[in-house]
């Protein structure tokens, strides 16, 4: 069985699992660690996923993964976790999930924009450009990068 096709494999073995438990499947990988392997498997929902979450979810992936053959002989280590800041947001989710964060993302005819989420919708994204409300379609954006902020304006405001 090719890389592709085990892959296509656990992916459509997990997304009903994760799907009942809210969560949407954000990515698998599969990649070697010594005389192992290691899968990662990536969740996400709307509400963010907590630790209690992800514990009950991993012994429900881990059993559906022992139940099927997808794995095959070779042993390997079961990594259930969200993705951080650094997921790029390609996804309508991704925006929607990221409202009141500050982003930068690359505009499709050249450029790029920096601004804080205010609204995301299958349509598109607000961006709070300086104090300018800026919407775009999903087409109009590249792949957008959440900014770390150690204290956002907000923040020191209210510290006043």
């Amino acid at each position: 069985m090719g890389a592709q096709s085990r892959d296509e494999r656990i992916v459509e073995l997990l997304e009903p699992v994760l799907a009942t438990a809210g969560l949407d499947l954000e990515s698998v990988e599969l990649t070697p660690a010594g005389k192992r392997r290691v899968l990662r498997v990536v969740v996400d929902s709307d509400d963010g996923v907590d630790l209690d979450t992800v514990g009950e979810v991993t012994q429900e992936v881990d059993a559906v993964l022992e139940d099927s053959d997808v794995m095959g002989a070779q042993p390997y280590v079961l990594e259930v976790t969200s993705p951080g800041v650094d997921r790029p947001l390609t996804e309508p989710r991704h925006w929607r999930r990221s409202r009141g964060r500050l982003v930068k993302a690359p505009l499709a005819e050249g450029g790029e924009v920096t601004g804080r989420v205010t609204a995301a919708d299958d349509q598109g994204v607000t961006l709070d450009v300086e104090g300018h409300p800026r919407t775009y379609t999903h087409a109009e954006l590249g792949k957008g990068k959440v900014q770390v902020e150690f204290r956002r304006a907000a923040d020191t405001d209210a510290a006043d």
